[in-house]
């Protein structure tokens, strides 16, 4: 059995800590760590500690800091501008997006986009993104922990001025000439890949985000849901940038 990973707000400066909270009950009452095995604190930000159970107690463990760590950010950073999809697809694409490694995924409010976030139910949905990273990043042991976008959906022009500051950026459609496993890759600032709804991206929406600087491309001969596209395209990503 691998480490586990568990989130907190900041590391201990001292060389002991008690894990209470949510992640003291997981470890303590769903994992239940005993005295003397090992796990990994993060803070989502790069700092990393190695502890050890000193103690159990009622949804707390005690533990005893036995390294520190702390992993540079990758760059360039990989952002996923994710068309909103219905049900539980959005969520399945942030879990392996994030698995993979995503650094920022988007909310994309699309016109094609057969649910839309507003309101509370807006609010309520972005916070499953974020909860769904959060849990993601934990399984795959990810020292960084990627950031949902602050707005519960962005619009097609604000996306459209993202796309114009990155170092590259890509549409990923069916009828593009290029591929992605072909086109340069930039070594600094943000690479943006825009992943459209289940019902496509709309020309116009293409236009505009041709016309702020990303260029079309394409996986393959095969159409993929919009819940395995951009994960597919990250993949590509992390192993041209020898992440992987």
């Amino acid at each position: 059995m691998s480490t586990p990973l568990f989130l907190v707000e900041a590391l201990p400066t001292a060389d002991t800590m008690t894990l209470d909270g949510p992640e003291g009950h997981h470890a303590s009452s769903v994992q239940r760590l005993r005295v003397g095995e090992g796990l990994l604190l993060a803070d989502g930000r790069g700092g990393t500690a190695t502890a050890v159970v000193a103690a159990v107690g009622r949804g707390t463990l005690d533990l005893r800091i036995i390294a520190r760590g702390y992993a540079d950010a990758d760059v360039p950073r990989l952002v996923v501008v994710q068309g909103i999809a219905k049900g539980d697809r959005g969520e399945l694409a942030v879990q392996a997006m994030t698995e993979v490694g995503v650094d920022e995924i988007v909310p994309w409010a699309a016109s094609r986009s057969v649910t839309q976030w507003r309101g509370d139910r807006g609010v309520r949905a972005r916070e499953k993104w974020v909860a769904t990273a959060r849990e993601a990043t934990k399984q795959a042991r990810r020292p960084w922990l990627p950031v949902v976008a602050g707005a519960p959906d962005e619009s097609t022009a604000t996306v459209a001025r993202r796309i114009a500051g990155a170092g590259a950026a890509f549409v990923l459609h069916e009828e593009a000439q290029e591929r992605l496993t072909a086109v340069d890759l930039p070594d600094t600032g943000e690479i943006v890949l825009v992943v459209g709804p289940e019902g496509g991206i709309a020309p116009g929406e293409l236009t505009a985000f041709t016309e702020a600087g990303a260029r079309p491309v394409r996986l393959g001969p095969s159409v993929l849901r919009t819940s395995t596209a951009g994960v597919v395209a990250l993949t590509v990503l992390v192993t041209r940038l020898a992440r992987w």
